[in-house]
């Protein structure tokens, strides 16, 4: 109780902080001349596709039978056959006795298909994902390149880490489509996986190796000790340690790469990012679309950290 009444004014001096600036938002909002159309947004996550019913050859109308939602329609066609179609009741377009064409439209069959938003978020996700992995194999090679003893292996994983940390991301991609893509001929979806894993390498290698080196020289001291080897002591005792404390960083990479996903729309791959241009320039909705983009980024993003935060609340469990 004593919590709650030393909890209270905070709580209601962030209730204010947060009306403040709601209220900014909205004000700034209605000085823009500007129509908004939320109605239109829907569509762009789920719609009804029409998918036409032709007949393969001319022919003519025998019986149009309509039974609940579905129509069928039966077809004798010129070469002596009958042919049953089906459609939807809605959308059938033919009347009994009537002659048909080769390539003529009875009616439609409508399904329920993913619009934009999703599939741009279906492509945004499996590319993260792929980079995701590629980036955390190449960061872990990386990372233990640093921290050898051979010169030569440790200042290549050095080199590789300074020119991509120093670099945009952005350029990275340019540079793997239109220079190392054109070279080997690469799909853009592999030159764009391909600049993602390796900025993301570069990153988890500091990480990996600053992870290793937070371990006491003790623990591997003593693994070596017990007659274990170099890379026995190193995935069998150092690198379990160092993956709970390298965790939180990690995921929080892996994270942002989602959001640094965006940046392969420039080279014409159809994420979340260029699918909501894409609507933007057919509807002028700008507003709307960029704003449920980043909701949709914020939702993806936030649904992760959450899935990270119980990861670490088990391995501290484990410990």
């Amino acid at each position: 109780m004593k919590v709650a009444q030393k909890l209270w004014p905070w709580q209601l001096l962030l209730a204010v902080i947060l009306i403040v600036m709601a209220a900014g938002i909205y004000g700034s909002v209605k000085r823009i001349d500007y129509e908004w159309r939320w109605y239109r947004v829907p569509q762009y996550f789920l719609y009804k596709a029409e998918d036409p019913i032709k007949v393969p050859d001319d022919g003519t109308v025998e019986e149009v039978a309509t039974a609940g939602g579905t129509a069928k329609i039966t077809v004798n066609l010129v070469d002596g056959n009958r042919q049953v179609f089906e459609v939807d009741a809605t959308t059938v377009r033919v009347d009994q006795g009537e002659e048909l064409f080769i390539g003529d439209t009875v009616g439609y069959v409508t399904t329920w298909s993913l619009g934009p938003l999703l599939t741009g978020l279906v492509t945004t996700l499996w590319i993260s994902a792929a980079a995701s992995v590629l980036g955390l194999a190449i960061g872990l090679i990386a990372g233990l390149m640093k921290i050898s003893r051979n010169y030569t292996v440790s200042m290549l994983a050095a080199i590789y880490v300074e020119i991509i940390r120093g670099t945009p991301l952005l350029v990275q991609i340019f540079i793997a489509y239109f220079f190392i893509g054109t070279v080997f001929n690469l799909d853009r979806n592999v030159a764009g996986i391909g600049a993602l894993a390796l900025f993301a390498g570069a990153y988890v290698a500091e990480i990996v190796r600053a992870g290793i080196q937070s371990i006491p020289k003790g623990q591997m001291e003593a693994a070596r000790s017990l007659g274990m080897s170099l890379p026995q002591a190193m995935t069998e005792i150092i690198l379990p340690q160092a993956l709970k404390r390298i965790l939180p960083p990690l995921s929080g990479q892996f994270i942002s790469l989602i959001k640094d996903s965006s940046l392969v729309s420039v080279i014409a791959i159809t994420d979340l990012t260029k699918s909501g241009r894409e609507i933007i320039t057919s509807t002028f909705a700008t507003f709307e679309i960029w704003l449920v983009v980043a909701a949709m980024y914020l939702i993806v993003t936030s649904l992760l950290s959450q899935f990270v935060f119980y990861l670490e609340r088990r391995l501290a469990i484990s410990d």
